[in-house]
Order: structure tokens, then sequence, then C-alpha cells
């Protein structure tokens, strides 16, 4: 059976660790898997099935900078005398983690950095510190970058041309029974309103990227025109009380708070609405294809080649995008195909394999 190792920062909740539990369920029984954590913690650590060794490497975050490096140095070569080059395949899950670059790069020649994000836009188009945050866990030393986006894949494709033959897409794969399942559990605080359309926006209130203010605005808009219809959100984050603060008097408007378990919320909901400026790959776009609900996003990701004339519309990045968006679906509603989940997971299951053991016949 072949060795691979996961590299990633902990099991904590987020989409990055989500992807990489359901990644980890789906090949457990197919090969002998490593998995390492900075934090050995989070919400998702006991899914790690049981047949997974997990072993944790975290550095030390010591004050004085030459006992510190003295420290992690020391760390490395214990690390490197273990695991080096002792796995077939090895990758690091946690694109942003310094530690899981090492890690993955140590534990094989075979390794990997997965991209979960569009970090251009994440450093707000600064080509600099874009450049930078990739020279910095080192990207040359991997023999393969794998993207969950194609939009990500040829934005870095266009600042490291030198890179371009190790890049690869593959999506995140979807735990889809589990969304079907998860979705029929009560929606507890969901008030059932006949005859009435509910948008729902499922994600963290972070206005840099979210942008949730342009639906705040767009629900004022349509609200002037006489259009009855109300929005949840579903979530928290840093700017939540400030959203609050712009809905106030808007009473078609429910802040629902974050939820362990959104699916009853989007399966009892019309329509997702997307407001985002900048996305990895929105793990939501898959869960509102697979509970059958049609999607208004602003042109993110791969937004353009995945939703729009499919599963929805795809609206430009700003507050008339949304509104139009919004308007549209109020005025006439759009019919969607029918998502297919195992296709879909059965596409990425073999890219995986590819991903692992053929590496250079992939683009």
């Amino acid at each position: 059976m072949k060795k691979i190792l996961f590299s990633a920062y902990s099991m904590d909740v987020g989409g990055i660790e989500t992807a990489l539990i359901t990644l980890l369920k789906n090949i457990k029984d197919k090969y002998d898997i490593t998995l390492v954590l900075e934090k050995k913690e989070g919400i998702f650590l006991s899914e790690v099935p049981e047949n997974i060794k997990i072993i944790k490497y975290r550095p030390s975050t010591f004050k004085i900078v030459l006992i510190r490096k003295a420290i992690n140095f020391i760390k490395q070569q214990i690390f490197k005398l273990r695991y080096k080059n002792r796995f077939d395949f090895s990758a690091s899950y946690a694109t942003y983690s310094y530690s899981s670059s090492f890690v993955a790069r140590t534990a094989s020649k075979n390794s990997a950095l997965w991209v979960h994000n569009d970090y251009l836009n994440f450093y707000k188009g600064d080509v600099e510190k874009y450049k930078d945050f990739f020279k910095k866990v080192k990207i040359e030393n991997f023999k393969k970058i794998v993207f969950v986006s194609e939009n990500d894949k040829n934005t870095f494709i266009k600042y490291f041309e030198s890179q371009k033959n190790k890049c690869i897409k593959c999506n995140n794969l979807i735990d889809y029974n589990k969304i079907i399942q998860k979705s029929k559990e009560p929606a507890v605080g969901f008030e059932e309103r006949e005859n009435i359309v509910t948008f729902i926006n499922v994600g963290r209130h972070k206005e840099p990227q979210k942008k949730l203010s342009r639906i705040i605005n767009a629900t004022k808009r349509l609200n002037e025109e006489g259009y009855i219809f109300r929005v949840l959100f579903v979530g928290d984050g840093e700017d939540s009380e400030d959203y609050k603060k712009q809905a106030e008097g808007i009473n078609n408007i429910e802040f629902l708070g974050a939820k362990k378990n959104p699916y009853p919320y989007l399966a009892k909901s019309d329509c997702l609405l997307m407001s985002s400026d900048y996305e990895g790959y929105p793990v939501v776009f898959i869960e509102s294809m697979i509970l059958g609900k049609p999607i208004i996003t602003t042109d993110v990701s791969d937004s353009k080649q995945d939703v729009k004339g499919k599963f929805g519309i795809v609206v430009e990045k700003s507050e008339d995008g949304v509104y139009f968006g919004m308007k549209e679906y109020l005025d006439k509603r759009f019919d969607m195909q029918k998502f297919d989940s195992k296709e879909y997971n059965d596409k990425i299951l073999k890219k995986l394999d590819e991903i692992f053991f053929i590496g250079d016949s992939l683009k």
C-alpha cells in the first residue's frame, strides 16, 4: 500500500479543513495515510478515520529570536531524521503554513502544495506581496501545485510562468450524502413564510472580502420598489455588528448567526446569494447545487465556468450587480440543471490518483 502524507495547521472549522476531512474519508482505505498537524485540535479532529496516523509538528514561538531559531533548527533536523523521503507522496494542504510546507517538502520527493484561495486579491492586488508569499513557502521546491480554481491557477501562472508545468486544477471533494442528510435536520429559528422568496447568504462576515453591504443596500433599493422577499445571513465575523447597524430598520433582513449545520437553512431557502470581491473556490456553490438551489453570485473564482447558464447567474462585483441579480430572480426566477454529485466526486478521485502518482502527464 502506497504511503502518503498530508500536512495542515489544525482540524478546526473552516473551508480548508472541511475539504481535507472529506478527502481523507474518501481515500482512507486506499492508501497508508499520515496526517501532520501544527495544532492537534479542532472540531474535525474526532472525524479523522482511525486508521490514519496523526503526528504533531509545531514550530517554536519563543520570543527571543536566536533561541527560537535554534529550537526550530533542531526540530527540523529531528523531523528529517525520522521522515525524510519516507513517503511516496506528500502534500501541504494549508497553503499559508510555512511549517506545513517544510513537512511536505521533506516527507517525499513527490510533494505538492494545495492552493485554496485567490491570494492576489487577498493581498489587494499587490503583486510583490503575492510573489513574496509563494516564495516564502518555497514554491519552487514542490513537484506539483494544485489549485481548486482555474482562475487562481491562471493568475499564478501569469506571475510564475517558470512553474507552469507543475500547475494542476482539481476541485475539492464534497460529502454529498452528509449534506443531504444534515439538510433534513431542524432549522432552529427559521420561520416558514409561504409565497415569499427567501435569499440566503452563508459565510464569514468580513467586508473586505465578502462585501455583504452590497446585499444590504440592494435590499433597501428593492424594498423601495415594492418587492416582497427576505434575506437571511447565516454566519458571523468581525463585521457582524456593523452589518446589523447598516440593516437597522430593514425588517426583511435577518441575522441568524453562525450555524454548525447550515444545510437546513440553505435547503429551506429559495436562492443562494453571494456578493464577494474574491474567493478561492466557494464550497457553498457545490452545496447549493446538491440541494437544488439556484445561485446569484458576483464574478468570483470559476463562477462563469461552473454557475453561469447552468445553476444560476453571475453578476458584476458591485452593489448594482447584486441588485440586478436579485431583481431578475424576483421577476422571473431561473431554471437550473440537475447536479450529479457522484459523477462530480468520481472525476475528482480519478484526478487525485493521477496527482499522487502520475504527475508529469497532468496539466
